[in-house]
């Protein structure tokens, strides 16, 4: 199957201080690094899942990847073409193949303008005249399953659920091959979830698209996702095929996240890896490796030495120093 995206080693830092606050502070390297050695391919029709807490990096690297944040180094490839190095009529054909849908629906959509005006934007923003706004607008509306006439309704009168459907057209708009959807369910009724899951997984089917989505909600994953990858702290630790991770998760962080999942069991008896202590901040990185402070399996190579990724099994890479997987079985 064709790769559609190829990212390898991606970092994105921002800085912390200005260049004479950092020089009077004494400080060296006044950034922070949000996203750090991240690689990974997204094969063209699939859907890709980035789990991760707050403040791991997932939304940092998916606006990295449309070159809404600057990168500081490594390379992303996208159908072929590196998106980062193009400008003018280049740039502007990238980022009609490539759409996202931002993580608070209501919030995403302008105040001011009318649902119509929202989802037929992108062809005044890129120029396509020839365009009849009405006609597209019954279009995009028909495709999420909205009325005609939400055409004339403005964001404040639209419930999540609708203003999500709306944020769904609006990246439809331009006929994209890559949708990054972050958070695309957050903030919305089970009932409503199931609904926009449905209309993307429809989506997906009809349109030939590829998908990367941005999520703390396990299921989500477990249901649509072909692959994912787990980041903390801005590196991925785990990345693999969705069904072998929650089958046979290597990295203690990993195996942390999936059995704190609630089950509606009454008689099930947890065996959980105890996650202890919160998250370093980013402006104090853990020397090795970057989970050893919180980790149950970690010893003192842990704290001095950081792992790089390597596949356990076929198809599944982490970083781990003492995984939980077992190469000999």
């Amino acid at each position: 199957m064709t790769v559609l995206l190829d990212v390898k080693d991606l970092r994105v830092r921002f800085r912390t201080l200005g260049a004479i606050r950092a020089k009077l502070a004494g400080v060296a390297d006044p950034f922070l690094d949000a996203v750090l050695d991240v690689s990974f391919q997204l094969r063209a029709g699939t859907t890709f899942g980035l789990v991760g807490e707050s403040g791991s990096g997932k939304s940092t690297l998916g606006r990295a990847i449309l070159g809404l944040t600057p990168i500081e180094s490594g390379t992303i490839r996208f159908d072929g073409m590196a998106p980062m190095g193009l400008s003018g009529s280049a740039l502007s054909a990238y980022r009609r193949n490539a759409a996202m849908m931002f993580q608070d629906p209501v919030a995403s959509l302008s105040p001011r303008l009318t649902v119509k005006a929202l989802i037929t934007e992108p062809f005044v923003i890129h120029g396509l005249k020839d365009r009849d706004l009405d006609a597209e607008a019954r279009r995009l509306l028909d495709m999420v399953g909205l009325p005609a006439n939400f055409a004339g309704r403005y964001p404040h009168q639209l419930s999540g659920g609708q203003a999500r459907r709306v944020g769904v057209a609006r990246a439809l708009a331009l006929e994209p091959k890559l949708i990054i959807a972050d958070e695309p369910t957050a903030g919305l009724d089970v009932s409503v979830q199931g609904e926009i899951l449905n209309l993307m997984a429809r989506l997906q089917r009809e349109l030939g698209l590829t998908y990367l989505i941005i999520t703390h909600n396990l299921a989500v994953v477990r249901h649509i996702c072909d692959e994912m990858a787990i980041m903390y702290m801005g590196r991925f630790v785990e990345c693999g095929p969705t069904a072998e991770i929650f089958a046979n998760p290597g990295h203690p962080y990993t195996h942390g996240l999936l059995a704190a999942q609630p089950h509606p069991d009454p008689d099930r008896r947890r065996q959980d890896v105890e996650l202890k202590g919160e998250v370093p901040s980013l402006a104090r990185r853990p020397s090795g490796c970057e989970f050893h402070t919180r980790c149950p399996r970690a010893k003192e190579r842990c704290s001095t030495e950081r792992p790089e990724p390597r596949e356990i099994v076929p198809g599944q890479t982490l970083r781990c120093h003492y995984p939980l997987l077992d190469p000999a079985a």
